[in-house]
Formats: structure tokens, sequence, C-alpha cells
């Protein structure tokens, strides 16, 4: 199996093309680092795109939604979809307007959904999907009712080519801007989780916090701990 995705004209960078990255260990560390994404579909002939939480298994990628759900139902029967991530990373601020910039890592993967009609894999995916982000949680939970499974949909899509692109500089003047009396910089963005806030109804007996949520530690970033839980869920 090849470590990269092909490169094609749909997934092909075009624009600073030295950014792009083809390689499944960086698509798929971008993805992993990622609690949500960007779905796009064209339906009727209007485009959509639905932000929705997801994950990834091997070159696959899940997400779900209610069976009622206009867009779960249209990507049901199989349509060729475009899922985004992107992680912003810092502001660049610099001595022209055309040289502001930001940071980033982002992922476009392009496939076909497909909803899960296997009664097995229905199964695996609800419990997988809350291991994913919370490793081990599912075991502690009541089992879902007839009509909660009933009421949830999921849909698959494998990977058929994926593309990352990158920027992790610093400022980037023109030379001769560099004499201006302009102040520059650079200003990191993270996303980072704050102390657990128990529910005011939580019962006495319950393990606070419970196994599995040891990547939760208030500090850390997102993306650090959505890279934890994917390592733990792929070991699982």
């Amino acid at each position: 199996m090849s470590d990269d995705y092909p490169i094609t004209q749909r997934n092909r960078i075009k624009r600073r093309h030295e950014r792009g990255r083809y390689d499944k260990e960086t698509v798929h560390a971008i993805l992993d680092s990622a609690l949500a994404a960007h779905i796009s579909y064209v339906m009727d002939g209007q485009p959509y795109c639905t932000p929705t939480a997801f994950w990834r298994e091997g070159e696959h990628l899940y997400w779900h939604g209610s069976s009622a759900s206009r867009m779960i139902r249209f990507q049901g029967p199989g349509v060729p979809v475009c899922v985004t991530v992107m992680h912003l990373d810092a502001l660049v601020l610099a001595r022209s307007a055309f040289h502001h910039s930001v940071n980033y890592r982002s992922v476009m993967a392009f496939g076909t959904a497909h909803k899960v009609d296997d009664p097995a894999e229905k199964a695996r995916a609800l419990d997988g999907f809350v291991d994913r982000f919370y490793p081990g949680r599912s075991a502690l939970l009541r089992p879902p009712s007839a009509s909660e499974i009933k009421a949830t949909t999921f849909i698959k899509m494998e990977i058929e080519e994926a593309a990352a692109k990158i920027r992790d500089t610093h400022v980037g003047d023109e030379d001769e801007d560099y004499e201006l009396p302009i102040w520059a910089a650079r200003y990191q963005v993270r996303q980072v989780v704050g102390e657990a806030e128990p529910c005011p109804r939580q019962h006495p007996d319950a393990q606070q916090p419970p196994p599995g949520m040891e990547a939760y530690r208030p500090g850390r970033t997102l993306d650090e701990i959505m890279t934890d839980t994917a390592r733990y869920a792929e070991k699982a």
C-alpha cells in the first residue's frame, strides 16, 4: 500500500504548491487532531457545507447525524463529498496588507459517502464515536435504546484522494519593507481545554473523573488531546 495519496486534478495543490503534502502520515495527523470537519456536497444543484463531528478509522472517515437530517438522507445512497479540516495556528501581521497571513494546517479529502447499513458496523460505530474522543467511555454508559439507535445514522467515506496544506512561517515581508518603522509580529493561536464543570445533578457515587479522561488535563490544547485519543483508539 502506498504511503502517499495519488495526485490528481482534484487534489493537486495549485497555489503555493510547496506547502502541499500528500503523504498519509501528514494527512492523517491533521485529521486525527481535529474534532470537527466540514462536509461539502451538491444537492439538487445547490452546494452545501455542513459542519459536524467526525473521526477516522484507517482509510475511512465517519460522521453521524439524525436519521431525519436532510444531509444524512441525501448522502445515504452514495454521493461525492469533500471533507475539510483546518487548524488555525497563528496570526501573522506584516508591514504590508498583502503579506498579512495566518499559519494553518489543513486537509481536503475526497470520496463517496455511504450510509452504514450493516447492523454490526452501526453498533460498533455507536461505541466508536464515543470512544474516539473519550477512550473507554462507552463501556461506562447505559446501552443505547432502540429508539436512539433508530434515530441515529452513520455515514462512512473511504478516502480516495487527499491533500494537506501547511503554512508555518514567521513574517515574510519584501526586503525593502523591513526598513519601514511598522510593527510586525506573529500571534500564536491555541484552543485550550479548561477545568471540568461537573453536572449539578452528579450522582455521589460517580467516579470523578472516570478512566479514559486522562488526556483532558486543563491547559492542554484540543488538537493535542484529539491526537492522544486517536492513538488510543488505534490501539484499542
